[in-house]
């Protein structure tokens, strides 16, 4: 009796580890910028943007690298595992 796997037509659903990184990266950086592009727009006297913004901005900005540092360390945590098995 053929295996069930064997039927079915298997694709890639999710993209690869490069692309979900790169991805990561590119909004990590987005978020680093962001406090600065709204205090320059504050400082040039633009009214849709307040202080509060700016705080609120540097806040998660703050969070977002706090959140990417862990993740890097458990990236290279799982990296160490992996090398360590022995085949």
């Amino acid at each position: 009796m053929p295996s069930a796997r064997m039927s079915r037509v298997e694709s890639a659903g999710s993209p690869d580890f490069k692309q979900v990184f790169t991805g990561l990266m590119e909004s990590l950086n987005t978020e680093m910028n962001a406090p600065d592009n709204l205090l320059k727009d504050v400082m040039s006297g633009n009214q849709n943007v307040d202080i509060h913004d700016v705080m609120t901005a540097m806040s998660k900005s703050e969070i977002s690298v706090s959140v990417a540092t862990q993740l890097v360390g458990k990236v290279i945590n799982a990296y160490d595992r992996i090398s360590q098995i022995s085949v």
